[in-house]
């Protein structure tokens, strides 16, 4: 996948969040449709994803790819 096609896709599954984790993807960060975060992913566990010294629960919160 390349940068230009995956931009403001949703991270959906935990290969994207890891992959994203280890390529220093930006990402953005929304709840409902309101931005709440952005920045590289820092940490992931099973129920959030930390960004930007954030964390962020995974079930609220909808990830994004930025760039």
């Amino acid at each position: 996948m390349t940068r230009k096609s995956r931009f403001m896709k949703p991270l959906t599954s935990d290969i994207h969040f890891y992959t994203a984790q280890m390529d220093r993807t930006p990402i953005v960060v929304f709840v409902a449709d309101e931005l709440v975060g952005s920045g590289k992913i820092e940490d992931i566990t099973e129920n959030s994803v930390k960004i930007s010294g954030e964390r962020f629960l995974r079930e609220s919160c909808t990830f994004k790819y930025a760039g």
